[in-house]
This record gives C-alpha cells, structure tokens and sequence, in this order.
C-alpha cells in the first residue's frame, strides 16, 4: 500500500496545492469569474452561460464548494452560489506569497 505523503508538508503549501488543482480546469474559472462580476449566481444562469451540461457545471461547483473558494446555499429545486470571500483572500496571500519569494531569490 502507498504512504500518502502530502502529510508531510506544511499547512500552507497543502493549501496552495489545492488551490491550484481546482484552477486547473477552464471551466472552474470561468466559474468564479462569472460570479465574481454577478456577486451571486444560480446554478441554472451558469449553465445557460457555460458550453457544458448541467451536470458537469455541477460537478464543478463541487469542486469550487469542496475547496471553499465558493458558498452555495439551497434555494428551493435551485443552488445559488457566491464567492466565498475569505477564501479567496486566502488563496490570493498564498499565491502572491509563493511567487514573491521566488522572484526575489531568481537571478535569472
């Protein structure tokens, strides 16, 4: 059997890495952008805006949601979704961070 080594990683590299596996996919970002101009959204506006079928965008939202950068709340048969802000506010520390450090110490 493996051994899962990601333990054996600080808190906030963990969390980086995280981050940057939801942004992986276009779609996810489109997501949030999306969101971030509406400021909230329900699922079905995304579908209608999204080249992809409800339950993919669904799918999706997941993701965003299992990660925290999103809120989604029941609304009847509908989900409307929000950014979550102060995980945003944490991903942007995180990443700034990560390549503040890497530009300051590259001599290229």
């Amino acid at each position: 059997m493996a051994i899962n080594k990601k333990d054996s990683f600080n808190l906030s590299s963990i969390r980086l890495a995280l981050f940057a596996k939801v942004l992986s996919h276009p779609a996810r970002i489109e997501i949030l952008r999306i969101l971030a101009e509406r400021n909230t959204c329900m699922c079905g506006e995304l579908v209608i805006e999204m080249p992809l079928a409800q339950s993919t965008v669904s799918q999706h939202l997941k993701e965003l949601k299992n990660v925290g950068l999103i809120i989604g709340e029941i609304d009847g048969p509908r989900s409307c979704y929000c950014l979550n802000t102060k995980c945003i506010e944490e991903m942007e520390t995180l990443f700034s961070g990560l390549f503040s450090s890497v530009i300051n110490k590259c001599k290229c």
